[in-house]
């Protein structure tokens, strides 16, 4: 089979990159190791209620911890979501002696665009800008002002409510129209805004479409915050809603699914990738492809996984790997529940709906002078403010007609506040091939070394106390307050491992996503990242990835590569 373009993996990158590149004129084959989910068609659990299910949606917890002992710790895994989540005993991972990481996946089409959280949040220049200024890793090869058009781009495609507030660390988008705080968050925010007018409280920017778009099949969110089970209504951004129709509409997609890459065909004569190899996981046969451009899209780890795999003669430490760093520097945001408070006052108030997104608070430490709290990044919050509902019962005590009445009432308001603060780009954390141990299809498993620094645990100890702090001042009661971050992989963020640089002698790729040593391979995902930010990072993910598509079809068309 031969192709003009190859794209590795259906995930959020992977379907605009088939996107981008069959629209502009390319016959593209996309590979994706998992089983096909049709949209509309094959959301199995959409629309059942907990007595429609075994275990009525808490799930089979001897099953869970047999077949998915990792998966099983991600709070979005559920008896409802659970068939979006791989199988951990048929995919296997190593962790280094003294490592404790959490690699959540999903493999099928699709991929986490099924299960994501839909925060969608631009970096800026403080971020782009970052390892440059503290010294900590490889300047990015990139500003804001290059990626910003690509940004306008891809929220215009995905469909992102939001509220422009004006912040320079946080740069506004093309926004459909936001969504509502409610009232204990609106009160903070006004609270914060008095206390503290360099902080803001905003609604979080999700890929959930507020207005419908009715030339795309995509409805308006219905509020049902259900949105992993898989969205019929494509009021959610994903592979199936959006980009993957885009595709297949040009008639110059191919799709395969159950193929898992094991290896990228090299030609040392012309140092150009080839093609690839694939296992076709029902039947275990192999196939292959060839292509006149690579795009990998896999996932960060899968995708330097499969670099690192595709060791050759003339490149034994892995594909595009000349500088030797191909695997190093991966990341993971140090993630931690910093605040819950009681927030007495609004016992009156209740909203209605199940909105699906909560709240965040951009970044504030360290912007344009270091705040001298023993860390040179930032962090963020996001959270929201819940009222417990009937549920509450299970924890109180009571019986009765009286009993019953009263949980009929909205309960108590908390609000909640978790720190996602920067991850710093480290060498000893990194990724390697196992040299003992092989996963079901021969393919030696990926081992996970990564452990968070003093300065991940300085900003998580100084989110802990600004949260309080904040929460205080609003008239809360601060019940629980924590400062350790999570096991790796917690914030589902996993990044880095083919670094972008601007020296092919310290970076695996240059400004546009291209390996330094292969001009018809690029990788777009999150293996890319040469810093972490405090942001969730997909939107960034897919604006280089649009960003790649163009530049790649331009020096096909010019004959550059």
């Amino acid at each position: 089979m031969e192709f003009d373009a190859i794209v590795v993996g259906s995930g959020i990158t992977g379907g605009w990159a088939a996107k981008e590149l069959t629209e502009k004129g390319l016959r593209v084959l996309m590979l994706e190791r998992g089983r096909e989910i049709r949209h509309q068609q094959d959301y199995e659990t959409e629309t059942k209620a907990p007595w429609d299910l075994p275990f009525r949606g808490q799930g089979d917890t001897e099953m869970y911890r047999r077949e998915h002992p990792v998966q099983m710790l991600n709070r979005h895994f559920t008896e409802w979501s659970e068939n979006h989540f791989v199988n951990d005993r048929e995919n296997p991972y190593s962790t280094a002696a003294g490592s404790d990481f959490n690699w959540f996946r999903s493999y099928q089409l699709g991929g986490r665009s099924l299960t994501w959280g839909r925060q969608c949040y631009r970096w800026s220049d403080y971020d782009f800008g970052a390892n440059k200024r503290d010294g900590i890793g490889t300047d990015w090869p990139i500003r804001y002002a290059d990626l910003a058009p690509w940004y306008d781009h891809v929220e215009r495609f995905v469909g992102v409510s939001g509220a422009r507030e004006g912040l320079a660390q946080l740069p506004d988008g093309e926004f459909q129209p936001a969504m509502q705080l409610n009232v204990v968050e609106q009160a903070l925010r006004e609270r914060i805004a008095e206390r503290w007018p360099e902080r803001c409280l905003t609604i979080g920017r999700t890929a959930n479409l507020t207005e419908a778009k009715p030339e795309e099949g995509r409805a308006a969110c219905q509020n049902r915050n259900i949105c992993n089970r898989g969205c019929s209504f494509g009021a959610y951004f994903s592979t199936q809603s959006s980009t993957l129709p885009a595709a297949q509409k040009t008639g110059r997609l191919t799709l395969i699914t159950d193929a898992a890459v094991e290896k990228i065909d090299y030609d040392p004569v012309s140092s150009r990738v080839t093609g690839v190899r694939w296992i076709d996981t029902r039947t275990k046969t192999r196939r292959s492809a060839t292509a006149r451009l690579v795009f990998l899209n896999a996932g960060a780890f899968n995708s330097v996984h499969l670099l690192l795999n595709s060791a050759n003669e003339a490149m034994p430490r892995g594909l595009a790997n000349s500088s030797g760093v191909l695997g190093t520097h991966i990341m993971d945001h140090a993630n931690t529940l910093s605040a819950i408070a009681i927030m007495p006052g609004f016992e009156n108030r209740t909203s209605f709906g199940n909105r699906p997104t909560g709240i965040v608070i951009p970044r504030f430490r360290n912007l344009d002078r270091l705040d001298g709290k023993g860390f040179t990044r930032g962090y963020s919050f996001q959270g929201g403010a819940l009222q417990s509902a009937w549920t509450r019962g299970k924890r109180e005590a009571g019986i009765g007609a009286d009993f019953k009445a009263r949980l009929r009432a909205p309960g108590m308001w908390r609000m909640v506040l978790v720190a996602f603060a920067e991850s710093l780009p480290r060498a000893s954390n990194r990724l390697t091939l196992s040299r003992t141990k092989v996963d079901a299809n021969g393919i030696p498993q990926l081992e996970i070394a990564f452990s968070h620094g003093d300065q991940e645990r300085a900003a998580l100890a100084d989110a802990k106390a600004e949260a309080s702090a904040m929460l205080t001042a609003a008239g809360g009661q601060v019940i629980v307050a924590l400062d350790q971050p999570g096991a790796g992989g917690t914030a589902i963020h996993e990044m880095g491992g083919a670094r972008m640089g601007w020296d092919p002698r310290t970076s695996v790729l240059n400004r546009m996503s291209q390996a330094h040593d292969i001009a018809n391979l690029f990788v777009t995902d999150g293996a890319q990242m040469s810093s972490s930010a405090c942001q969730n990072p997909s939107l960034t993910y897919m604006a280089l990835t649009a960003r790649a598509c163009d530049t790649a079809v331009s020096m096909l068309r010019d004959g550059v590569i």
